[in-house]
């Protein structure tokens, strides 16, 4: 079924061009009310939207089919991503599209911040010609603080360096290394509200992040200090910020985000110095083509061949890897299967072990997939994205392990469950593109995944085979498959059997009332 995706608000055309070369049904619709996209959702497989679009949980609920929801931007303050981890979609941004826009956005406003240029132009349009009122402060050797220096502000560090600026960062994840190529110091908040002359912050906004310049930082700050704000708002206390603009404090300020957007008020407007922009920080043509055609190009690789790139709340897995991982994805999904449905209850911790070859690949998307699979038979609506955090709302430990020797097999993946005290293990191997089940609870055997499956755990006695094999053919039950495992002659055994039809209780029961029979369950794949 061709896949169909949803662009709610505008995007280049281009994007649209994207999804249809690639094989994607693409509606557009937009300006679409609460009422009417929830009506709608519900048939599209994918959202691409920008800021305009509110991807709530109530849409998220709606989108019986959605399975990712991609950004065309950086911000996804308009998508409810927990609500979409727990409903198994993707979240999707672009944050590489428009960061060379926004950090030149940043530069400008330093600019216009240090030669008063907004106030400048309108007094001299104005009639006056008041020169000897703006004067400036050049840039060279200013000290510049950025506080993030992730995508962006390393951009904005670079540029900086270029105008022969000092830059300091404030990032707690810059590693000394990271910093010395980037040609800035690394220092910590308080030293880079002492030093810095300008402050340009591009950090997301997080409860960490929030109001990082409070009142109290704004008080270490050097007096008259210009601050510039291209990333969140909420990164500043907006009240506070108007008081040190007002004191002096702050010598002037450039904001193109607030808390409250649009922002047709802001406690903010009207300060002396103080500058402000509608969110321009993305708005080039250039940015805008850029988003559009990434957002287009990463949606369809996911719903076309599982490539995730991107993604907020999901592993990312490159369109070079999605092929390479594909039968072990498939492998890790019944693995997990397997290994959910042989437990009943009191799961407390989940162990990976990756062994040989797959232990060199990206195996952070297989380990989602094995929970999944675990977790399904307890859990029905789950996925890989689902999957990590509902086992850890759970108090399910989860841990892997990676063994790049493989003493038998080129590849081999293993689960142990602990569940009520007692540890199981299941492992399994791809053989020629095809999953297979190569160990259970230490025993070793070789068994394709079928459908329906008869699993039996009893002692090596002699009849046990044919005593089984009578029940099913009197139950009109054919036998596909039959594989065995044991420890030692006349020890625990286990019979694993695959079927054309499934065993009803009745059945089943029959199958546990034999001789020397342990345990019988029925799986299904």
């Amino acid at each position: 079924m061709t896949a169909r995706v949803l662009i709610s608000d505008q995007l280049s055309p281009a994007a649209v061009e994207i999804f249809k070369s690639r094989g994607v049904s693409v509606d557009v619709r937009t300006g679409l009310s609460k009422a009417e996209l929830l009506d709608i959702i519900g048939d599209y497989d994918g959202l691409a939207v920008r800021s305009a679009t509110k991807a709530d949980a109530d849409v998220i609920a709606a989108g019986k089919n959605l399975k990712v929801i991609g950004r065309a931007g950086i911000g996804v303050d308009n998508v409810d991503i927990p609500a979409a981890t727990r409903s198994g979609v993707v979240v999707m941004n672009t944050p590489f599209g428009n960061s060379i826009t926004t950090a030149e956005h940043a530069i400008a406003l330093i600019f216009a911040l240090a030669r008063q240029l907004p106030e400048a132009d309108a007094s001299t349009q104005a009639g006056k010609w008041e020169k000897n009122r703006f004067m400036g402060v050049e840039l060279t050797a200013k000290t510049l603080g950025v506080i993030g220096c992730g995508n962006i502000g390393s951009i904005v560090a670079d540029r900086a360096n270029g105008l022969r600026m000092k830059v300091v960062a404030y990032d707690p994840f810059l590693t000394p290394d990271r910093a010395t190529a980037l040609g800035v110091e690394k220092v910590e908040l308080d030293d880079l509200l002492a030093r810095a002359d300008f402050i340009s912050l591009h950090t997301p906004l997080t409860d960490k992040t929030r109001n990082v310049l409070s009142a109290e930082a704004l008080a270490k700050t050097k007096k008259g200090v210009r601050i510039v704000n291209c990333a969140r708002g909420g990164l500043v206390d907006e009240e506070a910020l108007r008081a040190a603009l007002d004191s002096g404090q702050v010598g002037g300020a450039a904001f193109d985000v607030f808390v409250k957007e649009p922002a047709k008020e802001n406690v903010l407007f009207g300060a002396p110095n103080f500058i402000a922009t509608p969110h321009l920080g993305a708005s080039t043509s250039e940015a805008q083509e850029n988003v559009a055609l990434q957002v287009a190009e990463q949606m369809s690789d996911y719903l076309l061949t599982g490539a995730v790139s991107n993604a907020l709340n999901s592993p990312s897995v490159s369109a070079d890897e999605a092929p390479k991982l594909k039968p072990f994805v498939q492998l890790a999904e019944k693995l997990g299967a397997f290994a959910g449905q042989m437990v009943d209850g009191g799961l407390t911790s989940i162990e990976l072990t990756y062994i040989g070859e797959v232990a060199k690949l990206n195996v952070k998307p297989l380990t989602a997939t094995a929970l999944a699979g675990v977790l399904r038979p307890m859990l029905a609506e789950v996925n890989m994205v689902s999957a990590p955090g509902i086992a850890a709302a759970r108090g399910v430990t989860v841990t892997e392990s990676k063994q790049e020797l493989s003493p038998v097999y080129d590849s081999l993946v293993r689960i142990t469950l602990t569940a009520d005290g007692a540890q199981r293990a299941f492992a399994g191997t791809v053989i020629a593109g095809q999953p297979r089940i190569v160990e259970i609870k230490g025993m070793e055997l070789d068994a394709p995944f079928a459908p329906a499956m008869l699993y039996v755990n009893n002692l090596d006695k002699p009849g046990f085979i044919g005593a089984l094999g009578q029940l099913c053919a009197e139950a009109q039950v054919n036998i596909a498959t039959f594989n065995l495992g044991r420890t030692a002659a006349g020890g625990d055994a286990i019979c694993l059997v695959g079927v054309d039809l499934a065993l009803s209780d009745s059945q089943l029961g029959a199958v546990a009332a034999l001789p020397h029979v342990k345990e019988v369950r029925v799986l299904s794949f």
